[in-house]
């Protein structure tokens, strides 16, 4: 079912912006919403692909870089009239090892990717909620890593944990404008990061192992269901689930197909 929201106010479908659109679980997002329908704005740090025969608005940029951003994100608006779903993907996993051993240059680009980047999304689409009536669904990608440690991840495990926090705090702060939060892990995917994870040694990640067993088993889901899970979770007014009394955001982990029935 494609989500009606936004197309009221529209004369179309809804309009989706998908960060770190070019390959893994953006790529896959942007695939499976112009399936639905939807209009789309997809940046990454390169060019991305539009699927065929989408609506699209399309750059290659930096998520860290706020003014990129802001323009984008006008692009989109100036090309379908808003926005109604934001969904901060773009992402990083290194450096990988001990943090005693990390390179101060990749923390810093990391930092800047994983949180900053999240950071402008978020201010540039709670921007352009205020600024006209309807709401909106802000999706940050989070991690079962924002909450559970793994030797090797420092920074991934921080910035995915400021990811859930920095939702929670802006759901509350944008809620009188409509705008609803979400931190969703996706589980685990089989991407260019999970075939990174599964190739580094045991000595910078030791555990390695499980992500091993989970390549064995084939025990992935895939982007188009992470999508999926989102439009009818975040997005769908008739579906959408919403903050708990004196909750910022909602926090969910996209189940595996089997356990959702």
């Amino acid at each position: 079912m494609v989500p009606t929201a936004g197309s009221e106010a529209t004369g179309g479908p809804p309009v989706a912006v998908v960060t770190g659109a070019s390959r893994g679980i953006g790529a896959g997002l942007a695939v499976h919403f112009a399936g639905g329908g939807l209009r789309l704005g997809l940046c990454g740090r390169n060019r991305p692909d539009p699927p065929p025969g989408a609506d699209t608005v399309v750059a290659a940029l930096d998520v860290a870089d706020a003014e990129a951003m802001n323009r984008f994100a006008d692009q989109v608006v100036d090309r379908f009239g808003r926005i109604d779903l934001w969904v901060n993907n773009a992402g990083v996993l290194e450096p990988i090892g001990p943090l005693a051993d990390a390179d101060p240059t990749a923390l810093d680009r990391h930092v800047a990717t994983n949180i900053l980047g999240v950071m402008h999304g978020t201010a540039a689409f709670a921007r352009h909620v205020r600024s006209r009536p309807g709401g909106g669904s802000l999706v940050n990608v989070s991690s079962g890593a924002a909450t559970s440690p793994y030797r090797g991840w420092a920074a991934y495990c921080a910035s995915k944990a400021a990811v859930e926090m920095l939702t929670e705090v802006v759901g509350l702060e944008e809620a009188d404008s409509g705008l609803v939060a979400y931190a969703v892990a996706p589980g685990v995917v089989d991407t260019d990061m999970q075939a990174l994870i599964r190739s580094t040694p045991e000595q910078s990640f030791p555990d390695v192992d499980r992500f091993l067993r989970l390549g064995e088993e084939g025990a992935f889901v895939t982007p188009e269901w992470v999508a999926e899970c989102i439009l009818e979770r975040c997005l769908d007014p008739l579906t959408r689930w919403e903050p708990e009394a004196g909750r910022g955001a909602v926090h969910f982990r996209v189940p595996d197909r089997q356990a959702d029935g």
